[in-house]
């Protein structure tokens, strides 16, 4: 009698996939090797905009997501996971399997990878409760302790970022390491004037980056420094050796911007008495920064959509493609996301651009820096003159000024002050000037 019948030889069974997502490498090697062991497919992901990108690409069977990562509020990601893919389990740093998986036989497996993983861990991840692992729990300092990372956010920044398919916003934060410690103001990058947590972790994430091609938006409001963070991600890649073009693509007329972008050859408008090769292309080998992007024409998104997708360009007027290598760098003052949401940006180009997020924040969000900003630009100003000082009226109008124009607001503030104080060696409360500001 046949108790059991036997499947056809090709018939497959479609592998089980997981896709771990941890800044903690070694624990996503363990977790792998577990996983791998019980037969499953394993992919990884060091963030969490990474893991949602990837779970895009290719639905896994199961998700399980660190207590903290670099990029994302887990909560909010855990939800936008529920929604967009209700068929996946999801497993928190906890161990907590989200009570409406449908598949039940996966979860023992999950938890017992887990449980193996963490009895070596030492950072990142909390033992799951029904595990009864708290004898082997190691014990942790308090500045690694992954329950703690939220809380060290409190202060911190928070951006919106967009995911796609997802009808809401993930919060970002910033101003810790990727392994939750605090950053030290030795590794803040020369050109980054600026000890706060939100200006150390934009060198540390431009040190992540600058190496890559991957494309980066800079978004943050006008005078916070997006082309020097722009240019500090040029001068540490690999391609520092070839052009760095920069466009401001709210200083050209629309007419013209098309043209100036990709080049045009002789006639191809009038006034064409000879061609000419674009911004885009002169930066072959370098990098291509799209200042002001959000002020750019719909109708010539699509065109710069086309050259991101695929490299080529077309001069106007021309019919012959051109191969172009650049990295590309845009910047904008503008809640790009939003404005992709409701169609007065392209949200393909968006969603391209976008690859990897810097904010550069307002001067009244990091204030504690004033000082060593003020050193910085009087020591600018003093190549010429000799340095000046400030006395203690000065400095207190400075403190207590909004700056509504931020860090450029600045640095005119102090260059107008050093040319009302003449020839005297101290800049008083007389020679600050906050009403003639240049923007």
């Amino acid at each position: 009698m046949q108790l059991f019948s036997i499947p056809p030889l090709n018939v497959r069974v479609r592998p089980r996939t997981a896709l771990v997502a941890s800044a903690d490498r070694s624990f996503r090697q363990r977790l792998v090797h577990q996983l791998t062991g019980l037969r499953w497919q394993v992919r990884e992901a060091e963030s969490g905009a990474q893991a949602w990108s990837q779970a895009e690409t290719a639905t896994p069977d199961a998700v399980i997501v660190d207590s903290w990562l670099p990029d994302l509020e887990i909560g909010e990601l855990l939800n936008e996971f529920k929604v967009r893919f209700p068929e996946v389990d999801l497993v928190t740093a906890a161990g907590d399997v989200a009570a409406e998986s449908p598949r039940g036989p996966y979860r023992q497996e999950l938890l017992y990878a887990l449980r193996h993983c963490q009895e070596t861990d030492t950072a990142v991840w909390n033992a799951a409760p029904e595990l009864d692992t708290t004898a082997q729990e190691p014990a942790r300092s308090e500045a690694a302790s992954p329950t703690d990372a939220p809380a060290a956010f409190s202060a911190a920044p928070i951006h919106a970022l967009s995911l796609p398919g997802a009808g809401k916003t993930i919060s970002i934060q910033s101003g810790r390491s990727a392994q939750g410690a605090e950053m030290n103001p030795g590794e803040r990058l020369p050109e980054l004037v600026g000890n706060a947590a939100c200006m150390l972790e934009i060198s540390r994430r431009v040190r992540l980056v600058a190496p890559r091609t991957t494309p980066v938006l800079i978004e943050g409001p006008t005078g916070s420094g997006k082309e020097i963070v722009a240019e500090a991600l040029h001068r540490l890649s690999t391609r520092s050796r070839k052009p760095f073009v920069a466009i401001n693509c709210a200083a050209i007329p629309e007419a013209l911007l098309e043209a100036e972008l990709f080049g045009h050859t002789r006639g191809a408008f009038t006034g064409a008495v000879q061609g000419r090769v674009g911004r885009i292309e002169s930066a072959d080998g370098g990098t291509l920064f799209l200042d002001e992007i959000g002020e750019m024409p719909l109708s010539l998104q699509a065109k710069l959509l086309r050259f991101v997708e695929c490299g080529e360009l077309q001069r106007v007027g021309d019919n012959e493609p051109v191969r172009v290598d650049v990295r590309i760098i845009a910047a904008t003052h503008r809640p790009l996301n939003e404005h992709a949401q409701n169609g007065t940006f392209r949200s393909d180009l968006y969603y391209r651009l976008a690859v990897f997020l810097i904010r550069t924040p307002s001067l009244a969000e990091h204030t504690q820096d004033l000082p060593l900003l003020v050193e910085h630009f009087m020591e600018r100003l003093g190549r010429d003159i000799p340095v000046k000082r400030l006395d203690a009226g000065a400095l207190n109008m400075l403190t207590a000024h909004n700056w509504p124009g931020n860090v450029r607001e600045l640095e005119h503030v102090l260059e107008r002050g050093v040319i009302l104080a003449g020839d005297s060696p101290v800049l008083t409360a007389r020679e600050i000037d906050f009403g003639l500001m240049v923007n």
